[in-house]
């Protein structure tokens, strides 16, 4: 079975959303850098990546995200991520996977939709 990688994308006032499913691999992770770039093209600079449904993601994903961030800032944008899962953004593949490369602290992070939207929501602690 072939596991693939699912964004769509979606507009929640200012913001961007793409929500990401599968597995953010080095096959798959092409798939969310084209879609970062389209939106960024396309004059949308803040952006919330949704990574609640990410199962598995490796360093090519890693990647992906750092250059997402850099792209982001570069645009004077905002680049925010969801990382829920069980008892928190503790329990989310990707937020493991960032927090073991040392890299967690680089994003702003949040448990839902809701909260990456709302310029008042505090980010969830690294």
């Amino acid at each position: 079975m072939a596991v693939t990688l699912k964004v769509t994308f979606w507009e929640r006032g200012e913001w961007a959303v793409l929500e990401v499913a599968g597995e953010l691999d080095l096959v798959t992770s092409p798939v969310l850098r084209q879609r970062v770039h389209d939106a960024v093209a396309d004059g949308r600079h803040q952006l919330v990546l949704d990574l609640s449904e990410v199962f598995f993601c490796d360093s090519s994903g890693v990647g992906v995200l750092i250059a997402t961030r850099r792209l982001i800032r570069s645009c004077q944008g905002r680049l925010r991520l969801i990382l829920p899962g069980q008892g928190g953004a503790e329990g989310s593949h990707v937020n493991r996977v960032l927090a073991a490369l040392g890299v967690r602290r680089l994003f702003d992070v949040h448990r839902d939709v809701t909260s990456a939207t709302d310029d008042e929501a505090r980010p969830l602690s690294a």
